[in-house]
């Protein structure tokens, strides 16, 4: 059996959760796949430093709550839906990054006038 804290696979679940991600779209700015993410999960693989790292400047955790479990799970500040949204619009193609502002200053304009 592993030696190491079982509890930080649990606190990775509870951000993938909190994120509404599936494990793939939760890994994939992570650099890491899906099993391996999967492995994480179900402790079977070691949450390192560099995963842990990874996972705080992604989606904007707090890294102290994610080792230890004090204090709260997003660092103060930040917004992770926000974070996600800068995350996604990056991997698009610039036509597509021009469709999303149109589409989300359309949106805006509509909700305004209710």
């Amino acid at each position: 059996m592993p030696d190491y804290d079982y509890g930080i696979n649990e606190r990775v679940v509870q951000i993938r959760k909190k994120m509404n991600c599936i494990q793939k779209t939760f890994a994939e700015p992570l650099k890491i796949s899906t099993s391996f993410h999967g492995g994480v999960e179900k402790n079977h693989r070691k949450v390192n430093d560099r995963l842990i790292k990874m996972i705080c400047l992604t989606y904007g955790v707090n890294e102290a709550w994610l080792k230890t479990g004090q204090g709260e799970m997003f660092a103060a500040g930040k917004d992770p839906r926000l974070e996600r949204i800068i995350a996604n619009f990056h991997k698009l193609s610039p036509p597509l990054q021009d469709y999303v502002m149109d589409y989300m200053d359309w949106l805006t304009a509509y909700y305004s006038k209710e």
